[in-house]
């Protein structure tokens, strides 16, 4: 237990719980702002699963994380068959996104994204298999394709689309050549501008998306198509981070949050970065960003030092999916990515996204606890 102790990540543990303090702080802001029963007890709630989290960071990290690559296949399949369970599960919000249990509705698709990293770095660390041949590329292919269309199904577009950079990353630094890889990005760009000019000139024609999709897009496109209606929430998400100034208004004096302009729904959730950044300002939302890429750091860090490829893949898998998601929900904040609904990692209100994000991050622990003298 010492010799663990001595050899502990004490600066990502510091990061995690400040990002949880400040969560439980905000989200109660976030809830002040309505007076909204529905919304009652977020704060609460919050705290029950920061604390419930950290016991899992805790024992995942004493978890000698070597031992899943006997059994990541497993893992890989039970996250599938959630995937499909969802689906015979009553809608909520017009999706499948979600299996009701004692307490609490589970999202499937958080698993999925761990499972997902988990396997890729079992399966790419195994010397059994030749990073070399176009073959594994395939595969590596199909292993996140599956989970992605199944999310995209739900439907939940934003979730799916995480997938792709993590795989991206995850197969550059499993040293898979870069020809299939640059084709995939290749092939991914073309597809999104395909995509954009036909929403824009044929929004009635496109099949893939749903109504709410398209709409999002569309405003991400042109904010004046909609500016009381699908623009509203990216139109008062910009002007509370714009309005936070330098230091911001202070603590539950932001008036986009108080008098409710901001959603009152997803202020807690999608937006809370827009809360934060009014009351903070640049300063407050400086010193978050500066927090997340600490994290993402340490989790590189721990993929330098471990002992083999499996443990370096499933650490920098772990930091790019933490990075992608902070990059995304913030971007989608100030207006430089449409609205998606992706959370931010340990600052969004959520049982299922806080337990799944703990448990990586304790992954990405236990890979520190055991890496190289």
């Amino acid at each position: 237990m010492i010799a663990h102790l001595r050899r502990f990540d004490w600066t990502i543990l510091g990061v995690i719980l400040t990002l949880l303090i400040s969560s439980c702080v905000f989200i109660f802001s976030a809830e002040y702002q309505s007076g909204n029963e529905m919304l009652a007890g977020k704060t609460l709630r919050q705290i029950i699963w920061g604390t419930l989290g950290t016991g899992i960071y805790f024992t995942v990290a004493y978890f000698d994380y070597r031992k899943l690559k006997e059994i990541h296949w497993w893992i890989y399949a039970c996250a599938l068959l959630l995937l499909v369970v969802v689906f015979f599960c009553p809608e909520k919000s017009n999706a499948h996104r979600w299996i009701p249990m004692p307490g609490f509705d589970l999202q499937p698709s958080e698993l999925a994204k761990i499972a997902v990293v988990l396997s890729l770095a079992a399966w790419l660390g195994s010397p059994a298999t030749d990073v070399e041949e176009w073959i594994t590329f395939v595969k590596a292919a199909v292993l996140s394709a599956t989970p992605f269309f199944l999310i995209m199904l739900e439907p939940d577009l934003g979730t799916a689309m995480v997938l792709v950079p993590v795989t991206i990353i995850v197969l550059v630094i499993a040293n898979l050549p870069l020809r299939p890889i640059l084709t995939l990005i290749g092939v991914g760009i073309v597809a999104v501008i395909v995509l954009a000019v036909w929403l824009r000139f044929l929004p009635d024609t496109c099949p893939i998306l749903t109504d709410y999709q398209k709409s999002r897009i569309l405003v991400y496109l042109n904010v004046t198509q909609d500016p009381l209606g699908a623009g509203w929430n990216k139109l008062q998400s910009q002007i509370a981070v714009g309005s936070g100034g330098l230091f911001g208004k202070g603590y539950l004096k932001g008036t986009q949050n108080i008098l409710g302009f901001l959603p009152r729904t997803v202020a807690p959730t999608d937006f809370i970065y827009s809360v934060i950044a009014e009351e903070t300002g640049f300063v407050g939302s400086s010193i978050l960003l500066i927090l997340y890429s600490t994290i993402v750091v340490r989790c590189m860090r721990a993929a330098i030092k471990a002992q083999e490829i499996f443990g370096r893949l499933l650490a920098a898998g772990v930091g790019a999916l933490i990075f992608t998601h902070s990059f995304i929900n913030i971007a989608m904040t100030v207006g430089l990515m449409p609205i998606t609904g992706l959370p931010l990692p340990l600052m969004s209100y959520g049982g299922s996204f806080m337990l799944s994000t703990m448990v990586a991050l304790g992954l990405v622990q236990s890979v520190y606890l055991r890496r190289r003298i």
